[in-house]
């Protein structure tokens, strides 16, 4: 039997480069959308719907969703909060449906509709995430990585290197991609004191200069949750 492909792609706006059609796509965004939608999932959340722009946003509001959105860090005036991991406590989520709209992840969230199935990940479900990819048993596997405006980001390729370790310890898959290659290496210079390494992250350092970056050790904390949130009919649930 053929091997299973995997692939990186650094920010949506190279997916374009990519033939997603036939892999499943893992969208990661550490610094906080995906970590965000584990966390929602864990406290019971009925559906996350990914919202690409501002004035979806505003009008699933009018609608009557509650709404979590925020660009550059700062919670939208009309939302009801932004994307810490921790506004999103069972109290306020549980069974409820929830628009979401952030400045990377849920964009990149709606481009990798195109592909096999898409997923959530994130350190939260980590082992969960690979678990997922290694049972779909047909297909490669694609991690898409939200980055940063278009930019790359390094706490994203980090994971995506976590990944694809875990994914490539089965010999079911095997990689030809520079780009797995760079974040394997990049986790491997990370993973032995990672809090340490994340004074070199840009993202860390926006999020602090905002009183924002209380997330860090929850958002790199791995596997606090088995939930895999996957997207069906433009909704995120958990199957």
């Amino acid at each position: 039997m053929d091997k299973r492909t995997i692939e990186v792609c650094f920010n949506p706006e190279n997916l374009e480069y990519f033939d997603i059609s036939n892999s499943h796509v893992i969208v990661v965004d550490v610094l906080r959308a995906t970590s965000a939608i584990c966390a929602a999932f864990a406290n019971g959340a009925k559906s996350i719907i990914p919202i690409p722009t501002i004035e979806e946003a505003r009008i699933a509001k009018e609608k009557g969703y509650l709404v979590a959105a925020e660009r550059d860090g700062k919670t939208l005036n009309f939302a009801d909060f932004g994307n810490s991991p921790f506004n999103f406590t069972a109290d306020r989520v549980a069974g409820k449906d929830i628009a979401y709209s952030t400045t990377n992840g849920t964009k990149a969230i709606v481009k990798a509709s195109d592909g096999l199935s898409v997923a959530i990940g994130s350190f939260l479900n980590l082992a969960a995430i690979a678990k997922w990819a290694k049972q779909k048993q047909t297909g490669n596997v694609m991690i898409l990585c939200a980055g940063w405006k278009g930019r790359f980001c390094l706490e994203d390729a980090l994971f995506a290197g976590a990944l694809a370790k875990i994914l490539l310890s089965d010999s079911c898959f095997t990689t030809h991609s520079d780009s797995v290659q760079a974040s394997l290496q990049l986790w491997s210079l990370a993973q032995g004191d990672i809090f340490a390494y994340l004074e070199l992250v840009a993202q860390r350092h926006r999020l602090k200069k905002l009183g924002l970056d209380d997330v860090l050790e929850y958002c790199f904390t791995p596997n606090s949750t088995d939930k895999v949130p996957e997207l069906v009919d433009g909704k995120l649930v958990v199957l």
